[in-house]
């Protein structure tokens, strides 16, 4: 790898991390105190958080055209002023309006600013060559939970809740900032990709086969995200397991995108969708038959690996299958459905854990399935034929 791609693999990957670790990853430590100290109840802080998502799921198509006619500088930069702006308004909201403004801005700016773009951003920049750039900053952003969430914590433990978003907001616009409209590398092209990138892309068989998988394996991210440590218990894993598991899913992630970066690397992106969404079931079957903490532990490591290579499959396949053109909007209009349903994944899998227990994870691991099925439905020659663009 050539030292540019290196330094913006490096600059993407750092503004990646702090834009995960201080947007979406934020309620999980301060939604509590947060709530109590604004005057709202858990359940509305988080259908507000709920509403940000399904915001940035409706501009995420629009984002991708941009991003596909300029590249991502500019759409990314705007990105940081917004989630500094909403975590500002955050710090001095005290009450409800306030605080769902800051969250329209706060889903508007995880629409222009979240993986979808970075990943559209390095396609626009590398083409079908972008696979390993992709692969590079999920590793890096890998850890925006890891350090995020100590971060956050320790924030509102030494200064408060309100001084820790001022915080966020200043390393927006102290780092993000200029990683995402000075270092990273403009396109060199822009003169004749512009018509181009106004052409349409049809909703063909393989498009509405990668929406339901992608959308699939979203479900389980986000409803583990939110209930990983409850489901734990309920399979006979004692709290303190739990949470001991729970701190493997990061580590299995990276682990799983170092193994995609080198072995994986010379298979089909295909490959690696398919191989990430049999892990969850496995481990699945696992703590079912076994219960406890050292299946709760093994059950993390196998959610964790499948996690953290869909994740780039998400970005590669669509890349590997259709090529560069329109690459961004391709991107928004599969990211949608999937932001839509993951929205409301918190408030369904609750529902599903008071009623089945740790059987919900026959539920998350029938959604693996559906997904791996529809991965194995997508032909092979659909790569062949978009190398003739």
């Amino acid at each position: 790898m050539d030292r540019s791609r290196l330094s913006t693999i490096i600059v993407l990957g750092t503004a990646q991390t702090l834009a995960w670790g201080s947007t979406y990853y934020l309620p999980a430590v301060l939604a509590d105190e947060m709530a109590r100290d604004i005057g709202l109840s858990i359940e509305l802080y988080f259908g507000t958080f709920s509403a940000s998502l399904i915001i940035s799921a409706l501009i995420g198509p629009k984002v991708g055209r941009i991003i596909d006619r300029a590249g991502g500088n500019g759409v990314l930069s705007a990105a940081n002023i917004l989630f500094a702006a909403a975590l500002i308004l955050l710090s001095q909201s005290h009450s409800f309006l306030p605080f769902a403004a800051a969250w329209v801005l706060m889903g508007t700016g995880m629409g222009l600013g979240l993986y979808d773009s970075a990943f559209a951003a390095l396609g626009r920049l590398y083409g079908r060559d972008a696979r390993g750039a992709i692969t590079g900053i999920t590793l890096l952003a890998g850890f925006a939970s890891t350090i995020g969430w100590p971060l956050t914590a320790w924030g509102a433990a030494e200064i408060g809740w309100r001084e820790t978003c001022l915080a966020w907001a200043a390393a927006h616009i102290v780092i993000g900032l200029p990683c995402n409209w000075f270092f990273l590398p403009r396109p060199k092209d822009l003169a004749t990709t512009l018509k181009a990138a106004d052409e349409p892309v049809p909703l063909d068989r393989t498009m509405v086969l990668l929406a339901i998988a992608f959308s699939a394996a979203w479900i389980v991210t986000a409803g583990m995200a939110a209930h990983f440590p409850r489901i734990m218990e309920a399979a006979g894993a004692t709290p303190t397991q739990a949470i001991a598991a729970g701190a493997l899913i990061g580590p299995a992630q990276v682990a799983a995108r170092i193994f995609e970066a080198s072995l994986l690397s010379r298979f089909h992106p295909l490959v690696s969708g398919r191989l990430s969404m049999t892990t969850h079931p496995a481990g699945s079957a696992v703590i079912l038959a076994a219960g406890g903490g050292i299946a709760a532990s093994a059950f993390a490591v196998l959610h964790g690996m499948g996690n953290g290579i869909i994740t780039i499959a998400r970005g590669t396949v669509p890349l590997a299958l259709y090529g560069p053109k329109n690459y961004g909007y391709r991107l928004g209009l599969l990211g949608a459905p999937s932001r839509f349903l993951s929205a409301g994944a918190p408030f369904v899998f609750a529902l599903l854990i008071d009623r089945l227990g740790a059987g919900v994870l026959v539920v998350s691991s029938a959604l693996c399935i559906v997904a791996f099925i529809s991965l194995c439905m997508i032909r092979q020659p659909v790569a062949t034929e978009a190398h003739a663009d």
